[in-house]
Parts: C-alpha cells; structure tokens; sequence
C-alpha cells in the first residue's frame, strides 16, 4: 500500500498532503537553507491515536517521521534530510485543563505559547517561559527545545515548567514520563530526558505544565551605557543590591540603530542598552531603587514604562531585533550560544572581532542575565563570499563560547546547523552514552533522523 493511502485510511483524505507544491511548505523552517528534502506526506494529526498509528506504520516500514509545530527553529530541527513523513500539530491545539487549584495546565502539543499565556492568566495565573515569538511559537515546539526566552533569568526556561509529558514510542505504545504532582522522585527523571531531545526519541502528545501566581505589577526599564563594561558590571550591581528583575536583556548599539530604522522607538544612538523588566509587588519602590542604581553605575537616558501599551510598544520593540536585521541585507542568521556571565564582555567582543574579519555584519543581543546571547548576521545567501565567510564566522563563534566555558545553545538547540561542533562542546563518554539513549529509543532511527548528532 502507498503511503498516501494508508495515511488516508490513519487520518482522512483531508488531512494529508503529497503533492510537491504542497509539501514544499513543509520541507523548510525558519533556518536559511536552500538545499532541502521534500517529505512524501503531510499528516495532520488530531489525536493521540492517529500519532500511534502512523509511527507503528513508520517504524515497521522504516520511515522518517518529523514532528513539527510552528516550525520556527532556526536550527534545521524540523528539516527532512531523507524525506519521510511531517506530522503537523496544528489541529491538535487545544488546552485541555486549567486547574488553579493544582496551579497546572494539560495542553496539546500545537498550543500556541501566547494562547496559554492569555487563557491561564483569566484564572490569576502566569506561565513563564517567554519565546520572542510567542505569538506563533507553540508548546510543541518549545518543549522539543526547552526554549527560555526573555524571563528565563528570574523563571526558568521550559524545563522547569514541564511535570509531565505523554509521549508514542516508536512501538506505538504510549508512556506517561511523570507526573501531575509538585513533587516527583520516583524513578530516572525520563520528562527531562525528553524536553531538549528536539522530537529524537519519540513523539510528545500532551503535556501537563507547572503554572505559578500572575505577578501583581510589572514596568520596564530601558537604560542606555557608553561602554559594554558598564552595561556588564550593571548586572551584578542589581543582583548585589536584592533586585531580582524578571528579564534582564541587553542590546548593542548596531542593534539598537537596527530596530529603530525598521520600527521607530524612540532609541538613542548608544554603546550599549539594558532592557529590564521588574514584577511583582511595590513595584514602584523597585523602579526607584533600579534608577538610582543606574545613574550611581554609569546609566544614562532612563526610559521607564509602567502602564500595559507603554510596556507592549517597548517589548515589540525589543522582539523586533531579528526581522529589523533584514533592513540590511536579505537573509538573516540567528546565533545563539551560551557562556557564564562573567564572559559575556569577552563573548561580544570576541563575536565582533570574528565577524569584523570576515567582512560580516552582526548585530549582537541577548539575555545577558543568563549569559545567552544572540548575534544576529545579516547576509546574502546569493554572495558566494557571505556564505562562505558565514562558514568560518559561525564555527570560530560556536569555538570561542565554549573555550569560554559556554556551550553551544541555550535555547535554540541543535538540530541540524551545529552537529559538527558537538565534538569539541561535549565529552566523548557523554557524548557515547546519548547516542545510546538515541538508539534504545529509536533503534530504526525513524524520529527526526540526522538531527543533534551524527
């Protein structure tokens, strides 16, 4: 039997695609590539049962399967390298419990992150990881990768909200990894195991999702510095000083010239910027004491924003930075890499002396707080200079983070753009042991094939 047909008979005429034109759509993410596979099929899934049923028919006839959600990553992640089939999630969307007493949400895995975020916080509730694509973006997705976001600095990323997960094995069966409890050490912690894995060791289904108090009050401060090391060293005032702000972002000046050429905000033509939002209670006393602190640290041009449009401008804004890159040249690349947060001035310096002397562009943000920081490369994929400059920028970045005693992500993963740099970022022995796991789990290497590691 073809696959279209035996698909149909899983899912329904409707809900399968095999025509090129069709699966073209589904063969790219938001990673710049333009040599790509085509899937043979398309499948949108609206059960956990059609989930079973494809990936029995898949592992029997040894096929690729590629979940995808909003295939934003920008890492190849939901690329085909061999075809196979795309299981989208878009119609299994639905948020199907909020309990407030519990203070948890049990959600499908096509949910947009925004939709949760509105739905629990009718209920006084807040859930916090905070992709800059949130409007899009869906649980899915950010479960795959444990994306962080802007808050992760005071909340968390992803893996500190996931309780538990349903996931189909490559058998068809299905397992619950944890639980709906506050507490669990019952056995290995497998829902960890599958946050981050990137859809390498089955298919998620379901998860039930920690969910805390929605903070009273929030503001947003925006405070300009004439050097990094000033931006820099304003971090650690704040923490000296018993601020504990929930995003705590930094944007460099070509940044900050980028995104007021694309969206006009108001931005001044400085070295550098932080980009810190306070919660909670007294809010008003902990944007007294941050001014404060700021012009004692070198803090210029304080811009402060307490009510709901102010604070929305400037966090469109702040989201704008990536598509405002593309102001300059066609194309643009997201970095992301990781180091301690005593490295970061070495980080940025060390990003803008690679890319000064491969004739690129880089516009460097990120969240400082947690030392992750994304340069954002614009370039012509059409150049063959751009590209093959891109090659050497990109490897000596990803070098130099974990010469730094970083690592490679902290949130946009793997996938397919950084599995020759795995070698130098992570130990042989580990690195042996999660090909072994890879295998236990998908040992006819149908889940996402060619993705983290070769």
């Amino acid at each position: 039997m073809l696959i279209k047909e035996k698909l149909e008979q899983i899912v329904g005429k409707e809900n399968v695609l095999t025509k090129k034109a069709e699966c073209c759509v589904y063969a790219l993410d938001s990673t710049n590539k333009r040599e790509f596979s085509l899937p043979d099929a398309v499948v949108f899934v609206e059960t956990t049962e059609q989930v079973q049923q494809i990936v029995r028919y898949a592992f029997e006839n040894r096929i690729p399967i590629i979940a995808r959600g909003a295939g934003t990553n920008l890492c190849g992640g939901c690329l085909c390298v061999d075809g196979g089939i795309v299981l989208s999630f878009s119609k299994m969307n639905k948020i199907l419990e909020i309990n407030s007493t519990n203070l948890t949400a049990t959600v499908q895995m096509g949910t947009v992150v925004a939709d949760l975020k509105r739905e629990v916080e009718k209920y006084g509730l807040f859930y916090p990881p905070d992709p800059s694509n949130l409007s899009v973006s869906t649980i899915g997705g950010g479960i795959a990768l444990s994306s962080g976001g802007a808050k992760t600095f005071k909340y968390g990323s992803t893996k500190d909200y996931v309780l538990n997960l349903k996931v189909v094995l490559q058998d068809g069966s299905v397992i619950e990894t944890g639980s709906n409890t506050a507490k669990n050490v019952t056995g290995y912690n497998l829902t960890q195991l599958f946050v981050g894995s990137e859809g390498t060791l089955g298919i998620i289904v379901e998860a039930t999702l920690k969910l805390i108090p929605k903070p009273e009050n929030s503001a947003l401060v925006l405070v300009y510095f004439d050097t990094l090391q000033d931006a820099s060293n304003m971090v650690n005032v704040i923490l000296q000083n018993c601020l504990t702000p929930a995003s705590l972002d930094f944007l460099d000046r070509k940044t900050l010239q980028t995104i007021e050429n694309f969206y006009p905000s108001g931005f001044l033509d400085r070295e550098a910027a932080l980009f810190i939002e306070l919660d909670g209670y007294d809010i008003n006393s902990q944007c007294q004491k941050l001014k404060v602190l700021c012009e004692q640290n070198g803090g210029k041009d304080i811009k402060l924003a307490i009510n709901k449009d102010e604070c929305e401008k400037m966090w469109t804004s702040r989201r704008a930075s990536f598509g405002a890159c593309a102001k300059l040249k066609p194309n643009v690349v997201a970095e992301d890499v990781v180091v301690p947060r005593d490295k970061i001035k070495e980080l940025v310096y060390g990003i803008r002396q690679i890319c000064d002397k491969n004739n690129l562009l880089v516009c460097i943000m990120g969240h400082i707080g947690d030392g992750n920081i994304h340069p954002n490369i614009p370039l012509d994929l059409n150049n063959p200079a751009d590209v093959k400059n891109y090659a050497k920028a990109k490897e000596e970045i990803h070098k130099l983070a974990v010469s730094l005693g970083g690592t490679l992500s902290g949130e946009h993963g793997i996938g397919l753009e950084k599995i020759d740099y795995m070698d130098f970022a992570i130990d042989k022995i580990a690195l042996d042991y999660m090909k072994q796991i890879k295998k236990l789990f998908d040992e006819r290497n149908i889940f996402n094939p060619g993705k983290i590691f070769r």
